[in-house]
């Protein structure tokens, strides 16, 4: 019987790591290739990319990685998976435009296969035949799309919002959606991250109308911080600079990439006047600058963060300064960010951001707009994508109420495999998927156990035992000393790490001759005890790492 496979590798039950596979025989698409950034509890981590353990398996199904837009949860892990896949990328012109820095960063630009897509014309992959349908979005040249299977016709929104005003005047294609819900839709996969929220979400242009007010009402400098790829509301804060007769520095390396990028594909109207950092803009009043930053959600090395703490070279915080922060806090981030709003606020700026000024909108449809996604595609099986759990339950709820029958309605976590036939639906065997962390220049070399570690260390502290110990005769010559990191002061800790010392004497007192001999052996009897006696002591869980030298 003929099927077709769906298999979420990244993206369900979470928000980032978005990768969704359609298989029908042997023959695979991927949607999307996206990234995550690590919470707290990820230490050291710089970034999370999807396990594609089961696309190495299968590479020879593998057609193609289509990108339904340019944000890094969606296309983020492209260049980690080109080091390892060889497969062609589809995408819009600036998705690829926006793609091309990061595949340049990892040297891959002479081997990337890149191909550009436009919405409403049709190409074949194998037995699929895609279409890109228009949607608005956070940014331009995003699209959903149609995928005609041998099965029957998928619809997979990506990320959306319906927009009756975009900046960029790229209106959502209501006519192609419905066009699709007449013929006849088997699957909708629907974008839940505003499920919660009711109503409609609102236009990019009310924020503008807030963003101009605080600019008017500034007599100092005024910083925007956005993300990179926000090319409408960076283009907003151009326009309403100009209107205020303020110059605009852009600053951050993603910032001035991301816009020069913009403008050469004539998707950003730069204004001539523009400088960076490095330009000569200290001359200038404070009321005739504007500064577009990155780093609204408190990342370490970004911009802001670093003007936060007053550590940029350049860019100082003055009393009278506006700081907007026009973004939405990312869960996880909070803590992160509203340090970052104290510390702006020690400089002597004033902090805009959502809970308090109306200077951001989603990107993502509420409850009403999905209502209405589902309505016009009227899809015989449904199943919510992007999201934590709570969110994907509650859009099965929302796709009932419009009238998809709850036997219709599917719940995907990451790994799952939903079958798809002319007769119905089901869920099959899972697939093996995960979370591979990069750190540096290692990617997948850091796992659960380091993290683990990771977090031991910042917990509880770690001690070094050093112990010499005679060739021979093997008697100790020189120790025990201790050393700790994070556990005890130095001074605090010398009645402490004197009792420990007496542990590890009568611990090797203890032992015979042939135990002593064995260095690992030995390692691990003073590490055990040593545990004990500071658990029981002082009730702490410190490393413990005993070091044996022979001499």
């Amino acid at each position: 019987m003929e099927s077709v496979r769906i298999i979420p590798l990244g993206g369900l039950g979470e928000f980032g790591l978005n990768m969704m596979l359609v298989e029908y025989g042997e023959a695979a698409i991927a949607i999307d290739c996206g990234l995550m950034f690590p919470g707290a509890d990820l230490l050291g981590i710089d970034l999370v990319i999807p396990d594609i353990s089961y696309l190495l398996e299968n590479k020879h199904k593998l057609k193609a990685i289509v990108l339904t837009h340019a944000h890094e949860d969606h296309m983020g892990a492209v260049p980690y998976v080109l080091e390892r896949l060889s497969v062609p990328i589809y995408a819009t012109r600036l998705t690829l435009g926006l793609l091309s820095n990061r595949v340049r960063e990892h040297g891959l630009e002479d081997v990337a296969d890149v191909r550009e897509i436009t919405a409403g014309k049709l190409w074949d992959l194998g037995p699929f035949k895609l279409e890109g349908i228009r949607v608005t979005h956070s940014l331009m040249d995003c699209l959903a799309l149609a995928i005609q299977t041998p099965v029957g016709t998928i619809i997979h929104t990506g990320d959306f919002k319906i927009d009756n005003t975009p900046m960029e005047g790229e209106m959502f294609d209501f006519q192609r959606f419905a066009a699709y819900g007449e013929k006849g839709v088997l699957l909708l996969l629907s974008d839940s991250t505003n499920v919660e929220r009711r109503g409609h979400t609102g236009s990019e242009r009310e924020v503008g109308t807030n963003l101009e007010q605080i600019f008017q009402q500034s007599s100092g400098r005024v910083l925007v911080s956005t993300f990179a790829s926000s090319i409408p509301r960076i283009q907003q804060v151009l326009e309403i600079s100009e209107r205020c007769d303020r110059r605009v520095v852009l600053s951050g390396r993603s910032m001035v990439r991301n816009s020069q990028v913009a403008a050469d594909l004539g998707y950003l109207r730069l204004p001539r006047s523009f400088m960076t950092e490095n330009d000569r803009w200290q001359d200038l009043a404070p009321d005739r600058l504007t500064f577009l930053t990155t780093g609204s959600q408190g990342e370490p090395l970004s911009v802001l963060h670093r003007v936060a703490l007053n550590d940029h070279k350049t860019i100082k915080i003055q009393p009278g300064d506006n700081v907007i922060l026009s973004s939405k806090f990312i869960p996880g981030n909070e803590k992160v960010i509203s340090n970052l709003i104290n510390h702006l606020y020690r400089r002597g700026a004033e902090v805009h951001y959502e809970k308090v000024s109306e200077i951001h909108v989603s990107g993502h449809a509420s409850q009403e707009e999905l209502k209405i996604m589902l309505q016009l595609t009227r899809p015989r099986f449904f199943v919510p994508i992007h999201g934590e759990y709570r969110h994907l339950v509650r859009h099965q709820r929302l796709a009932q109420d419009v009238g998809v029958p709850e036997s219709n309605c599917f719940i995907l976590e990451d790994g799952d495999v939903l079958e798809l036939t002319a007769q119905g639906a089901h869920k099959t065997t899972p697939v093996q998927v995960g979370k591979v962390f990069v750190d540096g220049k290692g990617i997948g070399d850091v796992g659960p156990i380091v993290i683990r570690d990771r977090r031991h260390l910042s917990e509880d502290g770690m001690v070094l035992a050093v112990l010499a110990i005679h060739q021979q005769s093997g008697e100790i010559v020189a120790g025990p000393d201790l050393i700790s990191r994070g556990f005890v002061r130095d001074e605090e800790g010398e009645e402490i790490f004197e009792q420990a010392r007496k542990v590890v004497l009568e611990t090797f007192s203890g032992m015979n001759r042939e135990t002593r001999a064995d260095r690992a052996e030995l390692q691990e009897e003073i590490r055990i005890a040593l545990r004990r006696h500071f658990r029981k002591k002082l009730e702490r869980r410190p490393v413990v790492l005993p070091y044996i030298v022979e001499t």
